[in-house]
């Protein structure tokens, strides 16, 4: 063990929990506007590197890296989806989802979002991805977890992996616990920063480090799997990889940052912020794992456990440089992490606890609290969750969820965006068989190779379409706040 890497991981720790100790201080009397979505103050950096680094768990330091690592780099259609994915949603889906989401009376929920988009007065949409968030949420959240243990784990000798997480959820809850939204953006803005100069530097010295015995590595790695350099891959594996950037159309936890920036004008910087952010992180993570496989050799346990960024950072950097950039992994679990739990929180306190079983009864006071216990609840769940042996792969667990998430909410919050003619029940039909398909073809036909997404989203849209034109069509309330929002967008272009 160094001691070194402990004390920079323990000092990292304590930063954490000061920034949400800071905005619980701060904001004490900011309501639930201010706890769940910042008051719409978000700067383009905080709100653009916050999205990316919720966005990027643990999976992107050492998923991905170990499978180009194992397999070649025709791993890489997973990192060429979401970069597409990810460009996207910030180019047609925040500019819209920021006004349209002010405009459908100020909502800052995702469900709270799609309800008032309809004038509606029913809460089944609400209930339904309250249902489907407490859910994913809690699977998702144990992903994270059980990276921090794993990493824990393996840089304190002697510490057993359930315990590390104990404590890595002890620090996720307190600081989410306390400076809600606000405290989370903040910690992901400099987590995001840290994970990108990690993911830089590593690669680079490694390339450096290597001597004439670099060429032969390289000429080994041919030699021993003449496919590693080939990026053609199967068309499952191609159209899976693509389909992972549907999930940014419905991911929670990430467009919810659409709706918090402060301007369009910053949305704008924003976008361009988090596109390179993201794009670099995805080419680095490539690069590491090919670069750990030439500078480490090939080792079966670096490719089961995942650790090549973890080994390839400990042989080069000596212990308060290491630990440092070993904290980056700390830090994606934990953005990752804290951002969902906060989620999970805000859908059910504002559109469960508030509408239907306080029946709008509630002080802001409350809410905050119920919003703090349900943080509390789920990531005791999760916890136990992750310590469970059986429970699944850290990157298992993240594109189970991911896939729901996308499947359920990515076509219908797209449609609500672009589509005047579209309508309440075409939304709550959209979200029920985009969830149910999702999960179904995980169940039973998983073994196609294709990633359950594609075939939920598209059942989704479908149902979601279908439905709309099948049912009457929104009244002229629903279709003025439709041109109002557009209006609003050509007032701030």
């Amino acid at each position: 063990m160094r001691i070194s890497e402990v004390v920079v991981f323990i000092v990292y720790l304590i930063f954490m929990i000061g920034i949400g100790v800071y905005f619980f201080l701060r904001s004490k009397n900011t309501g639930e506007k201010g706890y769940f979505l910042g008051g719409r103050a978000m700067g383009p950096w905080v709100s653009a590197l916050s999205a990316g680094a919720s966005d990027m768990s643990a999976w992107v330091l050492m998923g991905l890296p170990a499978s180009i690592y194992a397999l070649g780099i025709g791993q890489i259609w997973i990192a060429v989806g979401l970069a597409i994915g990810y460009a996207l949603s910030w180019i047609l889906e925040a500019p819209r989802l920021r006004r349209f989401s002010i405009v459908a009376n100020d909502s800052i929920t995702i469900p709270q979002y799609l309800t008032n988009r309809f004038l509606s007065k029913s809460k089944a949409v609400q209930i339904i991805c309250a249902v489907i968030f407490l859910f994913a949420y809690t699977i998702y959240a144990a992903s994270s977890i059980k990276a921090c243990g794993t990493l824990f784990s393996t840089v304190i000798d002697g510490l057993s992996p359930n315990v590390a997480m104990y404590i890595a959820g002890l620090i996720i809850i307190s600081y989410t616990f306390l400076g809600g939204f606000s405290a989370v953006c903040w910690t992901d803005f400099f987590q995001g920063l840290l994970m990108l100069g990690a993911l830089l530097i590593a690669p680079i010295f490694a390339v450096f480090m290597l001597d004439t015995a670099g060429a032969s590595s390289v000429a080994q790695i041919t030699a021993e799997t003449q496919n590693f350099w080939n990026p053609v891959a199967s068309w499952q594996d191609i159209v899976s990889g693509f389909a992972w950037g549907i999930g940014y159309f419905g991911m929670p936890h990430i467009i919810i940052r659409f709706m918090s920036v402060e301007s369009q004008k910053s949305l704008k910087k924003s976008a361009r912020i988090g596109i390179t952010w993201t794009t670099l992180i995805l080419i680095f993570a490539v690069i590491v794992g090919v670069v750990g496989r030439i500078f480490l050799g090939m080792n079966e346990e670096i490719a089961e456990n995942s650790t090549v960024f973890l080994t390839m950072v400990r042989q080069i950097f000596p212990g308060v440089i290491s630990g440092l950039l070993l904290s980056a992994i700390l830090a994606a679990a934990m953005s990752t992490a804290d951002s969902q739990l906060l989620a999970a929180a805000s859908a059910f306190a504002s559109d469960v606890y508030k509408p239907v079983i306080r029946r709008n009864q509630a002080t802001d006071k409350e809410m905050l609290w119920a919003g703090r216990y349900v943080v509390l609840v789920i990531a005791v769940i999760a916890v136990i969750i992750a310590s469970n042996p059986n429970a699944g792969s850290i990157m298992s667990l993240v594109s189970n969820a991911w896939g729901v998430f996308g499947a359920a909410f990515g076509p219908v919050i797209m449609l609500s965006l672009f589509w005047k003619r579209f309508t309440f029940s075409g939304a709550v039909a959209g979200i029920v068989v985009g969830a149910a398909v999702d999960i179904l073809w995980l169940a039973f036909l998983s073994g196609t190779g294709v990633y359950e997404i594609l075939p939920g989203a598209v059942a989704g849209l479908i149902a979601a379409v279908i439905t709309s034109l099948c049912s009457k069509a929104p009244g002229a309330e629903v279709e003025a706040l439709f041109d109002q929002a557009m209006a609003y967008e050509e007032a701030e272009a």
